[in-house]
């Protein structure tokens, strides 16, 4: 199984980033920040917060030392990241994997502290990418385990895009448009993950035949 470069990912989340934080920076979101979001049980505000928090999770876990994540199992992919994390096998938005609490926290800030959170946060990542800083294996101890770099910024990438389209269908807006370098590397993990999960027929089936189409999702 190929994947990105981890020079590719890094300009590639980057790039996504900047996508993402002029998306947060629409008069739409501060003007429905309090509304329900496309997302069960989160408002508009707490999804643009939760969306601004991948960059965060960048900056602090890939500066994250090494000796620390030698305890944890290094995962091969980004694909057994996603077929183990509990909050893909949870069935209710009320399940303790998908708490929000500190979504909700931050969203209570407002939608200007949010801004200069990501703004920040990116700057950050900017430099430590940038600068050679992040360090090769990065540790995501709340889930147990760690990831390569190119991988771990991959899962960052992906929902990055996804909860992007997230909050734009939630302030009905167009989706932001994402650099191929960006865009790709998403959609090919979607697909793997999707047929791991339904099978490579129903897969193929929606993908081609709008006679067989059938509900798929990667999650």
């Amino acid at each position: 199984m190929e994947h990105p470069a981890g020079t590719a990912l890094d300009q590639a989340f980057l790039d996504a980033s900047e996508v993402a934080l002029t998306l947060l920076g629409n008069e739409a979101v501060r003007v429905r920040w309090t509304e329900r979001s496309a997302l069960a049980a989160m408002s508009v505000g707490a999804l643009a917060c939760h969306l601004g928090r991948q960059t965060a999770r960048a900056a602090e876990l890939l500066v994250t030392t090494s000796t620390s994540a030698s305890t944890l199992p290094v995962l091969a992919a980004a694909d057994e990241h996603y077929a183990r994390a509990a909050w893909v096998v949870t069935t209710s938005p009320d399940d303790p994997a998908n708490d929000r609490s500190s979504d909700d926290a931050q969203a209570a800030l407002g939608h200007p502290a949010m801004i200069d959170r990501v703004t920040a946060d990116l700057a950050a990542v900017r430099r430590i990418l940038q600068e050679g800083k992040a360090e090769e294996i990065v540790p995501i101890p709340w889930q147990g385990w760690a990831l390569r770099r190119p991988h771990f910024l991959l899962t960052r990438l992906l929902e990055t895009v996804v909860h992007s389209s997230d909050l734009a269908q939630s302030v009905s807006v167009p989706s932001p448009e994402f650099p191929d370098e960006c865009f790709w590397p998403v959609c090919d993990l979607l697909a793997r993950l999707a047929v791991r999960r339904h099978g490579q027929g129903p897969v193929i089936s929606t993908l081609s035949r709008r006679e067989r189409t059938q509900i798929i999702s990667a999650f």
